[in-house]
């Protein structure tokens, strides 16, 4: 299903397939031999999507891009179910794999993997040809990659790439207190622009 959205339409190569059951929404263009297959959503939440020539985009998985982080995906890339990619850049030649996860202003070098529920955190650079392991997590700018165990070397990273401000433009909260009302608050505003989408196919 393709959908306008904020009065931009997706721009979908004629040798590509969109299977009936995914959502391609918004200012979204996708290259030449593209797969997108059942349940998958690519949305342009205000940001452009730009994806390559080549690519299968899997079962359930989510592309998002926002105003502040639009998302590009190169040429030969795969993105297996359920794996989740939020305004980052993805380089050629580039293996996401199931349940992985891909967060605001991170870019993945080209030829890398990050394998089975892999994460790979706001703000953070993953080299060329680098791989995360199955459920490790990339952190940083060169990423260091960690055991999901290593909390407290990953919290020490990751504080400082800053999330809050990253995503939601707001500052991390005292202890506490929570951000959460006000993040809430402006999501909920901007995503209330769906009550204005057309299908157009």
């Amino acid at each position: 299903m393709q959908i306008e959205h904020r009065g931009k339409r997706p721009a979908i190569h004629s040798s590509a397939v969109v299977s009936p059951t995914a959502v391609v929404s918004g200012d979204v263009t996708v290259g030449e031999n593209t797969v997108i297959l059942h349940g998958a959503v690519v949305s342009a939440e205000g940001g452009v999507v730009a994806i390559g020539a080549n690519c299968v985009i899997m079962e359930h998985a989510v592309i998002r891009a926002t105003r502040r982080h639009p998302v590009r995906i190169g040429d030969n890339c795969l993105l297996g179910p359920n794996a989740y990619v939020s305004g980052a850049t993805v380089e050629n030649n580039v293996f996401l794999a199931t349940g992985c996860a891909i967060f605001n202003g991170a870019r993945i070098g080209a030829r890398s993997t990050v394998r089975i529920h892999g994460v790979v955190h706001v703000n953070t650079v993953l080299l060329e040809g680098s791989t995360v392991p199955i459920g490790w997590v990339a952190v940083g700018d060169p990423a260091g990659i960690h055991s999901p165990h290593e909390h407290d070397a990953i919290w020490a990273v990751q504080e400082k790439l800053d999330f809050p401000g990253t995503v939601w433009g707001m500052a991390r909260p005292k202890p506490g207190e929570s951000n959460m009302p006000e993040a809430m608050r402006r999501y909920t505003r901007a995503l209330r622009s769906h009550g204005d989408d057309v299908v157009v196919e």
